[in-house]
C-alpha cells in the first residue's frame, strides 16, 4: 500500500504565499519524478510543476517565477512553495509520483487526495 499525504493548503489573499507538502509512505523501492497538478472547478487537471530524481525541474508557464518545487529524498517528501498567489491559482492541488515498488517491477503513478488552495482577490 502506497500513501501520499498532502498538507499546507488553505485560504490566502492575493499576493500571499503558501507551502504545500506531500509525504510518501508505504512499500516503495524508488521514487522517480515527483510533481504537483491542479484542477479548478470545471477544468481538467494540469501539471503545475515536476522534479526528477536528479533534481531537474519543470514548471507550467503560468507559475514560472512564482512557484518553486523541491524534494527531500530522505523524507520521501515533495514541496511546492507558492508565492505571489493570484485568484486564478485557486484549485485543488494534487501530489503525484512516478515510482517502482520493486527493483524488477514496472513504474506506477500514484496520487494524493488533493488539498484546496483558495486565493481571494
Amino acid at each position: 500500500q502506497v500513501q501520499l499525504v498532502e498538507s499546507g493548503g488553505g485560504l490566502v489573499q492575493a499576493g500571499g504565499s503558501l507551502r504545500l507538502s506531500c509525504t510518501v509512505s508505504g512499500n516503495i523501492f524508488r521514487i522517480n519524478a515527483m510533481g504537483w497538478y491542479r484542477q479548478a472547478p470545471g477544468k481538467q487537471r494540469d501539471l503545475v510543476a515536476a522534479i526528477t530524481g536528479g533534481g531537474i525541474t519543470n514548471y507550467a508557464d503560468s507559475v514560472k517565477g512564482r512557484f518553486t518545487i523541491s524534494r527531500d529524498n530522505a523524507k520521501n517528501t515533495v514541496y511546492l512553495q507558492l508565492n505571489s498567489l493570484k485568484p486564478e491559482d485557486t484549485a485543488v492541488y494534487y501530489c503525484n509520483i512516478n515510482a517502482k515498488r520493486t527493483s524488477w517491477g514496472r513504474e506506477y503513478d500514484f496520487w494524493g487526495q488533493g488539498t484546496q488552495v483558495t486565493v481571494s482577490s
